[in-house]
Formats: C-alpha cells, structure tokens, sequence
C-alpha cells in the first residue's frame, strides 16, 4: 500500500499521460483528496473478489462532488473472484453508479482467459504462463471466426454469447456526454499483475477520457494549452531541496 503521492509520466499514441498514484490507506487520504482537486478523470480498481472496499468508496464520494470522469477497472481477474455482472450490480446499487462494460471477461470454466470488445466483436486471448511487467502478446480472434473453436470451448463461447445478450437488453449503451458528466463508467477487466487486457483497457481509455480542461485562477479562467501557462506545482514537501 503506497503512502504518498506520486506522478509517473509516459507518451503512448502521441498522448503524454500523467498517472497520479495515490495512497492507498486511510491514514493517508488527505493527500489523495488533493491529488483528486488535480485530476481531469478517474480510473477506479476494483478488486473482483472483494467488489468496493469502504476507502474506495469515499474516494468515488469525493470525485462525484467534484463532477470526475470515473472508468472502472475490475482487477485480479486471474484469481477467482465474484461474477462480472454482481459487480455491476453493486456499482449501480452500492454506488448509484450506472456502468457500461466496453470489455467483457471470457472464461473457460473459472479460469480468466481474456476479454472481449464489444466495440470491435474482437476476442483477445492471453496466455497465463507469459506475464510480467512487460506487454504480453495477444491473440486477436473475429468472435465469428472458425478459428476461434479452437481457442475456446463450446461451453466458454455459449457462456460468453449469453453474458452478451444479456448485456444488450440490460445494460446502459455508452454516452460519451454521460460519461464526461461523471454519470455513467466505462467498465473494463483484467489483471494489472499478469499484464491481461491492460493495453485494451489504455486504448480505449485514450479514446473516452476528457483531455486536460480549464481551472479557475485569480486572473480568471487558464486554458490548459494557453501558451502562457507553463508549469504546475503537484506537491511541495518540506525539508527538501
């Protein structure tokens, strides 16, 4: 569990992105409600087998106050876990957040085997016995492609055809104005450890997150690409140089 703040910052797709880790523990939650005031939107972890753990709850209290993106990501799911659909169950119910899942987990029997787009229809499998922290290779697979039978079982496709009807006349299509609204999540699976489904969820994360917009200053309102802005102060610690 991290106990200070901390920035890291990476250019992917001709995007610089600037993750703001915050702590993790309640002790610390001073600093992640400053960090959040930074912030142009959210990515919410959720354990699969513990669903929404109390600090997480206040800090998703603490982005809706302030009208935060929020896109969730379910994590872990290489352990065994809770059913993808309770989870959505609880974040509608619990947290009075409707999702919209743009990836959906595919199993054969309980084991995680991938994910698969519902923009694209494309099924990406992943191997269990290549992980680390490097990018894993996928294979991308048509879900009406013959090839795939040979992938996944008869049973595992029908589980995953089902899921998906069910998703159609239940689920809430995606709204990009809800989205940005703090009204609706993106909802994605995978396991940050075993590197599984990250590089979807990050494209597609590109693609729906609002880029960085105006903040209120003494001098009225700065755009974030108004050539006179230069710089920001994250964080000033005391006895440092």
């Amino acid at each position: 569990i991290s106990v200070t703040s901390s920035v890291m910052q990476f250019e992917y797709q001709d995007c610089c992105i600037n993750i703001l880790d915050t702590p993790g523990h309640q002790d610390f939650s001073e600093d992640t409600y400053r960090t959040l005031a930074a912030a142009d939107c959210a990515v919410m972890l959720i354990d699969a087998a513990k669903g929404v753990e109390p600090q997480t709850e206040k800090l998703f209290r603490v982005c809706k106050l302030r009208g935060i993106p929020i896109f969730t990501f379910v994590n872990k799911m290489d352990r065994e876990g809770r059913d993808p659909l309770d989870l959505m169950d609880e974040l509608e119910n619990h947290l009075g957040m409707p999702a919209c899942p743009l990836m959906w987990p595919i199993f054969e029997s309980y084991k995680f085997r991938g994910v698969f787009d519902r923009h694209t229809r494309l099924v990406h499998l992943f191997k269990a016995e290549e992980h680390g922290a490097t990018a894993i290779e996928a294979k991308v697979i048509s879900l009406g492609d013959p090839e795939i039978e040979a992938h996944l079982s008869e049973e595992s496709r029908a589980r995953l055809t089902e899921d998906l009807e069910l998703l159609e006349v239940a689920g809430d299509e995606l709204d990009l104005d809800r989205v940005r609204a703090g009204e609706l999540s993106p909802m994605f699976f995978g396991s940050a450890l075993t590197n599984f489904a990250v590089q979807p969820f990050l494209e597609s994360f590109l693609k729906l997150a609002p880029p960085p917009g105006r903040r209120a200053s003494a001098g009225g309102d700065v755009e974030a690409t108004d050539p006179a802005f230069s710089a920001f102060c994250f964080k000033i610690q005391a006895n440092m140089d």
